[in-house]
C-alpha cells in the first residue's frame, strides 16, 4: 500500500478506535468520531480511492506513492480531500452537547474508602478557614511598605498595588535571574508564561538562557520548594504567597522602568523577609482579628462537616501554623464559641513541616490567654490548647497511625507529603482554585476548543509521516494552527500563567505533585457533604500510553457505559481533564 494510502487507512482505524472507546466522549458526545463519516472520507483520499487496490496488484506500494506525487492533479485531488476531511471535522466538533463536571466533586489520586478513616484532621488556612481578596491586598500593601519603611526602597513603589489575577500558585522563581515561570511535571519552561517584572520575556531570550527549556534537577527547589544553597529556583506551592510573587515582580519592574541596577539575590530575600515579617510579627493576624467578617468567608459548610463527623463518632483534630488567638477568633466566628467541644486535639503554631520531622520540640500547654505552661505533657486532653510539638510524640501520646486517619490541607508540601511518604496516613488536599477551573471548563468556549484541538491533534499525528510536498503542505498548515491554539488555551484560564494544573498539554509540576502526595482533593471541605462516611473513592483507570482502551462508550441506544459516568476523575497526570461527578 503507498505511504499516503497507508497514513489514511492508518487514520481512519484510529479514528475508529477513538469513536469505539469514548477518548473524546467526555468533550462531545456527538462528535463525529462517532460516526462512519471520517472512515468513509479518509478511504476516499487513499491513492485516489476505489482503484487503489488495482494499482497495487499492478504496480507494489512504491510505484503508487511515485504514481501520486508524480501526478499534480492526484496531489492536488488528495490536498483538496484533506482539507474536506478538515472541514467537516471542524464543522461537527462545533455541535456540542455535553455534560458538565460538578465543582463540588471529590477527585480521587488513590482508592480510598471512608469507611476505614476513623480520625480526621484539619490544617487551618484555607482548609478550615476560607479567605476573601482583601487578605491579599492586604499582605501585600503591609510587605510593600515594610520595604520601604525598613529596607530603604524607594518611596515610588507605594504607587504599586496588588493585582489580584497575577499569579497563579505553583510557580517557579529563578532567584538569580528574576524570572517568574510555570514549568511542567517533566521540568520544562511552559514558554509564554515567563515574566521578568510585570512583562513576559520572548521565548527566544528564554531558551538562549537556559540553553533550551529544561531546568535541570540540580537548580530546582528542595523537597519542600524552597531555595536553599545549591538551588536556584523557589518553588510557590502556598495560596499566601500569591501576594509574594505580585510583589517580587512589582518590584522587578520599577527597578528596570527606572534603570536602576540592583542584585536579584537581594530582592528576593528582601521580599521574602517582609512577606515572613508580615506573619511572623502578627500584623496580618491582628488585622484580620479587628475585621474579621471582612477577611474570613462565614464557614456555614465548614461547620456542617465537622457536626457532620462529630454526629458519627469521628475523632477530629487541628494542626495549625497560626497561633491560638488568632485561630479562636476565626473558629468562634465560623463554628462559634465552643468549637473546641467538636475537636479531640488542637494545637497551634506547630511550625510544619518541622512537626514532621524534627522530635526535639516537645509540646507545651497553652491558656485560653495565650500563657505557656511549663509542665509535661503526658497526655494531649481534648479541651485543651498544645503549642509546637512534633508528630513522633503526636504518634505516642495518640496512637492514631497509619491509613485510618485523613488529613486535609491546602499546603501540598507543609501539609501532605511527609504525612504520604513517611506516616502512611490518607491525605486530602484543599484546592480552591479547582472551582474556578472546573467552570472554565465547564463552558462551551472551552469545550469547543479542546474538542477541535484534540481532533486536530489526531489528524495531524496521523498524517505527519507522509512525505508528498502536497498533503506535507496541508500538514504544516495544521501544524501552524494547532500552535496557535496554544494561547489561547492558556488565556482562558490566566492570561499570563495558565492553567495550575496543565501547560499547554503536560500537567505541571504542581499536579506532579499533587497527584503524588494527596489521595483525594478538592475545592473545599464542604465537598464532603456530598458523600456519607461509608464512600470509597475510585481513581479512573486511564490507559497507559502503551495500554489499548477496555471499557466501551455509551452508544446513542443507551448500551454500554459512558467513561463521563464515574463519579472520580483520573490523576492529574492522565491526558484527560478534571472529570467526576456529572450535572446533567
Amino acid at each position: 500500500m503507498a505511504p499516503l494510502s497507508r497514513s489514511l487507512s492508518s487514520l481512519a482505524r484510529h479514528t475508529e478506535c477513538l469513536r469505539r472507546v469514548g477518548v473524546f466522549r467526555s468533550f462531545l458526545p456527538n462528535h463525529p468520531f462517532r460516526c462512519g463519516w471520517w472512515k468513509r472520507n479518509f478511504k476516499a483520499v487513499s491513492c485516489g480511492g476505489a482503484g487503489v487496490q488495482p494499482l497495487l496488484q499492478q504496480r507494489g506500494a512504491k510505484n503508487c506513492a511515485a504514481s501520486v506525487s508524480s501526478s499534480s492533479s492526484d496531489g492536488q485531488d488528495a490536498t483538496e480531500r484533506l482539507w474536506s476531511v478538515y472541514s467537516e471535522t471542524k464543522r461537527q466538533t462545533e455541535v456540542i452537547s455535553t455534560s458538565s463536571v460538578d465543582p463540588d466533586t471529590i477527585f480521587a489520586n488513590n482508592e480510598m474508602s471512608l469507611r476505614d478513616i476513623e480520625i480526621y484532621g484539619f490544617d487551618y488556612d484555607y482548609t478550615l478557614a476560607f479567605y476573601s481578596s482583601h487578605l491579599h491586598t492586604l499582605i501585600f500593601d503591609i510587605a510593600r511598605d515594610i520595604l520601604i519603611n525598613n529596607h530603604r526602597y524607594p518611596e515610588e513603589l507605594r504607587k504599586y498595588e496588588y493585582i489580584p489575577d497575577f499569579a497563579v500558585r505553583g510557580l517557579h522563581y529563578d532567584v538569580q535571574k528574576a524570572l517568574l515561570m510555570k514549568i511542567d511535571a517533566f521540568h520544562y519552561i511552559q514558554l509564554g508564561t515567563v515574566y521578568r517584572g510585570l512583562h513576559p520575556m520572548p521565548d527566544e531570550e528564554v531558551i538562549a538562557m537556559y540553553e533550551g527549556s529544561h531546568v535541570p534537577l540540580e537548580i530546582m527547589s528542595d523537597f519542600y520548594g524552597k531555595s536553599t544553597h545549591g538551588h536556584t529556583m523557589k518553588q510557590f506551592m502556598d495560596i499566601f504567597s500569591l501576594p509574594e510573587m505580585t510583589l517580587l515582580s512589582c518590584v522587578n519592574d520599577f527597578f528596570m522602568r527606572h534603570n536602576i541596577d540592583y542584585e536579584p539575590v537581594h530582592l528576593y530575600k528582601d521580599v521574602k523577609e517582609a512577606i515572613r515579617d508580615v506573619h511572623v510579627k502578627g500584623i496580618m493576624y491582628r488585622a484580620v482579628e479587628a475585621d474579621i467578617g471582612k477577611y474570613i468567608w462565614y464557614g456555614e459548610q465548614s461547620h456542617a462537616v465537622l457536626k457532620k463527623l462529630s454526629a458519627h463518632g469521628k475523632k477530629m483534630f487541628l494542626i495549625t501554623n497560626s497561633p491560638f488567638d488568632f485561630v479562636d477568633r476565626g473558629m468562634s466566628f465560623i463554628v462559634g464559641k465552643d468549637w473546641r467541644d467538636l475537636f479531640d486535639v488542637v494545637i497551634v503554631q506547630a511550625d510544619k513541616p518541622s512537626f514532621f520531622n524534627d522530635r526535639r520540640k516537645p509540646f507545651r500547654r497553652v491558656t485560653d490567654k495565650g500563657v505557656l505552661l511549663w509542665d509535661r505533657i503526658h497526655r494531649l486532653e481534648k479541651g485543651e490548647i498544645y503549642k509546637q510539638g512534633n508528630l513522633y510524640e503526636f504518634l505516642r501520646l495518640t496512637g492514631w497511625r497509619g491509613s485510618k486517619v485523613l488529613y486535609f490541607g491546602d499546603h501540598i508540601y507543609s501539609d501532605l507529603a511527609d504525612l504520604t511518604l513517611k506516616h502512611g496516613w490518607r491525605t486530602g488536599a484543599i484546592i480552591p482554585e479547582l472551582r474556578k477551573e472546573i467552570k472554565i471548563m465547564n463552558t462551551p468556549q472551552y469545550v469547543h476548543m479542546m474538542t477541535w484541538l484534540q481532533a486536530l491533534t489526531v489528524l495531524i499525528e496521523q498524517m505527519q509521516a507522509h512525505r508528498d510536498p502536497a498533503t506535507q503542505a496541508v500538514v504544516e498548515e495544521w501544524i501552524k494552527e494547532r500552535e496557535a491554539m496554544k494561547p489561547q488555551t492558556k488565556d482562558i484560564f490566566n492570561a499570563q500563567f495558565g492553567s495550575l494544573f496543565r501547560t499547554y498539554h503536560n500537567p505541571t509540576y504542581f499536579s506532579r505533585r499533587l497527584s503524588r502526595f494527596a489521595d483525594i482533593y478538592m475545592a473545599s471541605i464542604s465537598c464532603m457533604l456530598n458523600y456519607d462516611l461509608q464512600h470509597t473513592f475510585f481513581p479512573r483507570r486511564t490507559p497507559l500510553q502503551h495500554e489499548a482502551p477496555f471499557w466501551p462508550e455509551q452508544d446513542s441506544s443507551g448500551f454500554g457505559v459512558s467513561s463521563s459516568s464515574f463519579t472520580s476523575s483520573p490523576p492529574p497526570l492522565a491526558e484527560s481533564d478534571h472529570t467526576g461527578k456529572f450535572k446533567s
